[in-house]
């Protein structure tokens, strides 16, 4: 089970990573405007949501899963830290998935936003990560 948590924690790395440089393509982006640089942030963005985020989502997903139904539910299902992290986990799925649409959004020249926005919300996955780890790490409840 080591080895799963292993594999877990890098995906997450590798996930967050993502989580973090996606926003802010999404900030230069929606401040860009000539053709060149608009038509490079779509390439970067859909490349970083497909290539990195989306398969280092999975198998962070994945094994998070796997550890869960091996001993984690068994042994926390009645503490309150774990229940908290897997909505706060549930939110950051849809916070991945919202990235996504996102991605679409931008690729058919439809942004509405300003960058302003988008330097907001790219604080989304900071806060829910100090959450995460905190539940985790200090079992508060």
């Amino acid at each position: 089970m080591l080895w799963i948590k292993a594999f877990h924690i890098l995906t997450v790395i590798t996930w967050f990573a993502a989580m973090f440089y996606l926003p802010r393509l999404f900030v230069y982006h929606a401040m860009a405007d000539d053709e060149i640089s608009i038509e490079r942030f779509k390439v970067m963005e859909r490349k970083l949501y497909k290539g990195i985020m989306m398969p280092s989502f999975i198998v962070t997903t994945l094994m998070g899963w796997w550890m869960l139904q091996g001993y984690a539910w068994e042994a926390y299902s009645n503490e309150y830290w774990l229940q908290l992290k897997l909505l706060l986990v549930g939110l950051l799925i849809i916070y991945h998935f919202y990235c996504g649409y996102l991605v679409g959004v931008f690729s058919e020249d439809k942004n509405t936003r300003s960058h302003t926005f988008y330097r907001w919300f790219n604080e989304i996955p900071v806060l829910l990560l100090i959450g995460i780890i905190i539940l985790v790490v200090v079992k508060p409840f």
